[in-house]
């Protein structure tokens, strides 16, 4: 699955000077880098939620795409219904909510949860159904560790089951470490590594990169 090069300006800024990738499917890519770099921003661009600066299409025609943006939503209706939303497998809502330890709140008002719980959710709902580029931004980000472990385990779970690329943007290094196939590291809105996890998270080839976890401690 290729995505095309594309830039993408703000008020005459650049943010994002993207080279093109082609990615594989079956693989988790973890997306890092600081704070500001153009992660969210590549993300947002490739899920269509912001076009980029170049009329080319960033993927082939005919590509589905799942996105899970940094704020979940939850409608006024329960739980269940809110995860039902993805599709209306109720066996594979059931077991979905299982895997993210919902399931004693499944009558429960979805306005009424916590961040954690939200985030759960909205991850059981986007998986409902199969993609060929799911795209994930900070999913674990309100969850708690052992939700967090959760979460990891059911991306793995349906990148291999669906056999999807995933694209996973993250601000824990040790999220990457922990299930990425392949790293992404964004600098500057520029992506100045790209490559399997071992070898990117170990033995990076640009001084950015090596400063970058050297500051976050991996």
């Amino acid at each position: 699955m290729k995505i095309a090069a594309f830039t993408k300006n703000y008020e005459g800024r650049q943010v994002l000077d993207f080279p093109g990738i082609e990615l594989e499917h079956g693989k988790i890519y973890c997306v890092i880098g600081a704070n500001g770099s153009g992660k969210s921003t590549f993300a947002k661009a490739l899920a269509g939620i912001i076009s980029a600066d170049l009329p080319t299409p960033l993927l082939e025609s005919g590509i589905s795409v799942g996105y899970m943006p940094q704020k979940n939503y939850a409608f006024r209706m329960s739980l269940k219904e809110n995860i039902m939303l993805g599709g209306r497998d109720g066996k594979k809502a059931e077991s979905l909510m299982k895997s993210m330890r919902l399931e004693h709140l499944a009558d429960k008002r979805a306005n009424q949860l916590s961040g954690g719980e939200t985030a759960r959710m909205a991850l059981a709902r986007l998986m409902m159904k199969s993609f060929d580029l799911t795209i994930l931004d900070e999913p674990t980000a309100a969850m708690d560790i052992e939700s967090s472990s959760f979460a990891e385990q059911l991306i793995q779970t349906y990148t291999q089951e669906t056999g999807c690329a995933l694209i996973l943007v993250t601000h824990s290094l040790q999220q990457a470490r922990r299930i990425a196939d392949n790293v992404l590291f964004f600098y500057k809105g520029k992506l100045l590594e790209a490559g399997e996890a071992n070898i990117a998270l170990y033995h990076p080839k640009t001084l950015e990169a090596k400063q970058f976890l050297d500051f976050y401690g991996i």
